[in-house]
């Protein structure tokens, strides 16, 4: 049996764009800033995303009320443009984006390593709402 520790959550959404368009949109801090959250209570308001092998990447998310803000960051360990993008979190975990055409629309998928405080299904609901997020910023501009 696998421990939160070792099992990998995946999630995952079909967003009506090219795979050029979706790139774009998840990579850009233009982009990042207007759908990096999991609920309507919260925002990002800042984005830095240098998406090279060995770049850096941070995006603050913060509840609206300012009871609470925190950094998503990390560090590219791989790159292939247009196509995916690993990364690894400050405290070890990892995580790999992966585009994918079907037909005219791009399936994308972020597989991570889950953190140790709160429950893999959580995690998972949490990330699957920013997907959303994300999807419906990109079919929306």
């Amino acid at each position: 049996m696998e421990t939160a520790e070792t099992q990998r959550i995946k999630v995952q959404t079909i967003v009506n764009a090219t795979v050029e368009k979706a790139w774009n949109y998840f990579s850009a801090p233009e982009h990042i800033t207007k759908w990096a959250f999991a609920s309507d209570d919260w925002h990002a308001p800042y984005a830095e995303n240098d998406l090279r092998k060995d770049g850096k990447f941070k995006t603050t998310m913060a509840a609206k009320d300012g009871s609470f803000t925190f950094d998503f960051e990390g560090v590219y360990t791989n790159v292939v443009q247009n196509e995916s993008f690993e990364y690894a979190m400050p405290d070890g975990r990892r995580a790999k984006v992966a585009f994918s055409a079907e037909g005219n629309k791009t399936k994308v998928e972020e597989t991570f390593d889950p953190e140790t405080a709160n429950p893999v299904e959580m995690q998972r609901a949490g990330w699957q709402a920013i997907l959303d997020n994300y999807r419906k910023h990109v079919e929306s501009n």
